[in-house]
């Protein structure tokens, strides 16, 4: 692997974003973009279900025992490490005051073309792919709230850039981003 880009302001990376909002896709890119390690919160909440018989779509099984420690985890690797980014629906969040993170919030204005992008990768019907975004987004905040007593997770004012993906394609996103973090090629 290359030498990882250095960009002054900035240490790590967090993007965030609800499902098939195109955070993932930016998250690789930018890895791609500026040579750094690629951490991606959804791949980690997987790997644990399945090892655990938890079903994708049954969040709220998992135990909130996990849930904090993937958060600390986060946390713990923004403080510790440089040239990192962290991909989930929460690093964002979990990136509140801790110096040197620069957070970008992933959105799509249009719940239709989130929907359409599930059918694509995940091979389900539109009814499917509408049941399951509606119930996984649900269970999580109940889950999330109960865990952090809040339901700020996506409060534009914690992030230090928002994108619209209904407006812009994955390479126009990347520009913004990358433009965004200083970064001149």
């Amino acid at each position: 692997m290359e030498s990882p880009i250095i960009l002054p302001k900035w240490k790590n990376i967090t993007v965030s974003g609800r499902a098939a909002s195109g955070a993932t896709t930016l998250s690789k890119k930018l890895s791609e973009k500026l040579g750094w390690k690629l951490i991606n919160g959804g791949e980690l909440y997987r790997e644990y279900a399945k090892k655990n018989g938890i079903p994708l779509a049954a969040t709220t099984q998992s135990e909130d025992s996990y849930h904090l420690e993937l958060d600390n985890f986060i946390k713990e690797k923004l403080r510790s490490e440089k040239h990192i980014i962290i991909e989930s629906w929460l690093s964002g969040f979990d990136a509140q005051n801790i110096p040197g993170i620069f957070k970008i919030f992933v959105t799509c204005s249009d719940d239709n073309i989130r929907v359409d992008r599930i059918v694509n990768r995940d091979n389900m019907t539109i009814e499917e792919a509408k049941q399951h975004l509606k119930q996984r987004e649900e269970e999580n905040i109940i889950k999330w709230e109960k865990l952090y007593h809040t339901r700020d997770f996506w409060n534009p004012n914690l992030y230090d850039l928002i994108i619209n993906t209904y407006t812009s394609g994955p390479a126009e996103t990347l520009k913004v981003a990358l433009q965004a973090l200083g970064y001149h090629s």
